[in-house]
């Protein structure tokens, strides 16, 4: 059982960091860019799908399909944009195979984790070779109690709202000990605020803002901020 921690202090004499008992954080537009993992491991994906497109959709509507792709999980935009199961299956299998070959290193500011109160927990949505080979490429494991991936192409899946259930099951963790942090209103936004927990929205760079969300930060910096300034209530 988590228990309570003590009060990290900051370099001001008048301001502390709140304890908090569990901090939940997404990853993709959260803690590093989507896009990092650059854009040639998405070719062969887009280039599947626009074969067996054959004119279902304008070549306009499917590179707002494949933009929302950086941000959405897949079964999302597919299900979005209506993509035909050829369409739908041919993408699919790309992605299940897809794996970050390359280090990468986020938003610069994951030292800042190291600083924040309370246990760390990830949870990631997407297809499960890629984002955990994501966070190996991001060196995560130092950072997090535990690393979680909603994974789309696995049986039983929880979904986010189920993992987060399941963190506060394990840990005992009652709704105000809980902070969610994530950039996607559909997805850790959503499954927050349906839980009753408190969310915080990151504006990473193209992140468009939701008033969905009960705070929102630009980076992990103003995260310590916002957290040092208390009140984190819905």
């Amino acid at each position: 059982m988590l228990g309570w921690w003590a009060p990290f202090s900051s370099c001001s004499t008048h301001t502390r960091l709140v304890a908090m008992k569990a901090l939940i954080f997404d990853l993709d537009n959260c803690l590093a860019p989507a896009t990092q993992v650059g854009e040639a491991l998405f070719t062969p994906v887009f280039d599947a799908i626009s074969a067996n497109n054959h004119s279902h959709l304008s070549s306009e509507t499917l590179a707002r399909a494949f933009a929302d792709m950086w941000r959405h999980p897949y079964d999302w935009v597919a299900e979005t944009y209506a993509f035909t199961s050829a369409m739908k299956t041919a993408g699919w299998q790309q992605l299940q195979e897809a794996q970050v070959q390359q280090p990468m290193h986020g938003y610069g500011d994951l030292d800042v984790l190291n600083t924040l109160p309370g246990e760390k927990f990830l949870v990631t949505a997407g297809f499960s070779k890629l984002q955990h080979s994501k966070i190996q490429a991001l060196n995560l494991a130092s950072y997090f109690r535990e690393l979680l991936v909603d994974a789309i192409d696995l049986p039983e899946r929880l979904g986010k709202q189920g993992l987060f259930e399941d963190i506060m099951q394990r840990y005992h963790l009652a709704k105000k000990d809980v902070l969610i942090i994530g950039d996607n209103k559909d997805s850790e936004i959503a499954a927050g605020r349906r839980l009753g927990l408190v969310t915080v929205q990151t504006l990473r760079p193209g992140v468009p803002k939701t008033q969905d969300a009960n705070f929102h930060v630009h980076n992990l910096q103003e995260l310590r901020e916002l957290i040092q300034q208390g009140h984190l209530t819905n």
